[in-house]
């Protein structure tokens, strides 16, 4: 597995378009790792400091969960180096994507990332610079479909992305609108866990969860593990945490995902961050949901939870430990011997897999297809790990050999 890595790590990305912007400092990249199957695919961030290696590596990640979520294409990403605070980001993105244009109408397929919008930045932005949309170049590249075909399936998609739940059992609260797009990477994140127990004959139902990070992603993956009938003990925050060691309640925890501000957890019993980031690591665990930024997560984290019987990670960030290897760093590969680790392509597939899913001809449009998709996709990644090992650990090294025989 290492030799496969080292070897798809040192190779050259297909394409690197850069971009200097005539009117700001910003600077930006999309890197296009390969045209496997025609085509590429990856979304838009910004953040200021980012640089063409952290794009690169992105798009590299991107193949690899694409062997996982489908459709069978290369990676990509774009990022641009720039305060998204600033107000003159809106300029910004308009010169970027006019740029970036004819990719977009050609090979490559985007989406919104850290701090970029799909709904409000991506769609219409893309859009004026005459994209038809943003995974138009999939649509081109990989499925070259007729002309009226590929206006179906883009009209799928778009509706599809943006719907609103509407079955209470996917939504915490029926009277907020929220879509697939806002709820379905936590609810992969979730089912990760459960399909991980059933495959080994136990159950999630009991068992106590730490979850790190409370925007989209890991609000949804307490909801969902509180519905399954986890215990959800701990939350931190970068604000700071919430603790309860006989477990939040399903109620409790809908309530916190109601009142959250943003990607921000809001509750007057908050503990101040590096209170929580002293205390939570010690708690009982058997579930450790990562789903804040990349790179968090140390050895001696992982010690603790350890000791206190952590059993299985569901990684909602990408690549969540702090290692400077793009894929599988000395951490990481530490925590795979102790723990079983569900690699991020597999458990945070959701939002890949939901764009694959309405790429393809006519599908069900109701909110139980579209989520048994993702939760049938991660089953099927879990279950061809076990076949391939009937170990609890060692889960991701075997995830990323089967991965990446298919690209190399």
């Amino acid at each position: 597995m290492k030799d496969l890595l080292q070897k798809y790590e040192d190779k050259d990305p297909e394409i690197i378009f850069n971009w200097k912007d005539p009117e700001t400092e910003a600077e930006g990249w999309t890197v296009i790792n390969s045209l496997r199957g025609g085509a590429a695919g990856g979304g838009t961030r910004m953040r200021k400091g980012l640089d063409m290696n952290e794009v690169l590596s992105l798009a590299k990640t991107m193949e690899v969960k694409f062997t996982v979520s489908g459709p069978a294409i290369g990676g990509a990403k774009s990022g641009i180096n720039f305060d998204p605070q600033d107000p003159r980001k809106k300029g910004v993105l308009e010169r970027w994507y006019k740029a970036v244009s004819p990719l977009l109408k050609s090979y490559y397929g985007t989406g919104g990332d850290l701090n970029v919008d799909e709904i409000h930045e991506v769609i219409p932005i893309t859009e004026e610079s005459g994209v038809w949309h943003p995974q138009e170049g999939v649509f081109e590249g990989h499925f070259r479909p007729t002309q009226a075909d590929k206006i179906n399936r883009i009209g799928q998609l778009r509706h599809g992305v943006i719907k609103v739940i509407e079955n209470p059992k996917y939504s915490p609260n029926v009277t907020r609108k929220y879509t697939v797009a806002d709820m379905i990477t936590g609810y992969g994140v979730a089912e990760a866990v459960r399909h991980f127990y059933d495959i080994h004959q136990d159950s999630v139902v009991g068992k106590r969860a730490i979850v790190q990070g409370f925007g989209n992603v890991g609000a949804a993956a307490a909801f969902y593990l509180a519905q399954m009938g986890a215990k959800v003990v701990g939350i931190i925050d970068r604000v700071g945490g919430l603790i309860k060691e006989e477990g939040f309640t399903f109620d409790e925890i809908t309530q916190l995902y109601s009142n959250k501000s943003g990607n921000t957890l809001v509750s007057d019993h908050l503990i101040p961050f590096d209170e929580m980031n002293e205390k939570i690591w010690a708690l009982e665990t058997e579930i450790f949901a990562p789903c804040a930024a990349s790179r968090l997560i140390t050895k001696e984290q992982i010690d603790n939870m350890i000791n206190t019987g952590l059993e299985v990670i569901s990684c909602g960030a990408n690549v969540p430990f702090a290692d400077k290897e793009i894929f599988f760093g000395p951490i990481m590969e530490y925590t795979d011997n102790k723990v079983s680790l569900i690699p991020d392509f597999i458990s945070n597939c959701g939002m890949a897999r939901v764009f694959a899913y309405f790429m393809e001809r006519k599908v069900q449009m109701t909110d139980e297809a579209i989520f048994n998709d993702t939760s049938n996709r991660i089953k099927q990644a879990l279950e061809n790990v076990h076949k391939n090992n009937k170990s609890k650990t060692g889960i991701s090294a075997t995830a990323f050999e089967i991965a990446l025989s298919q690209l190399i």
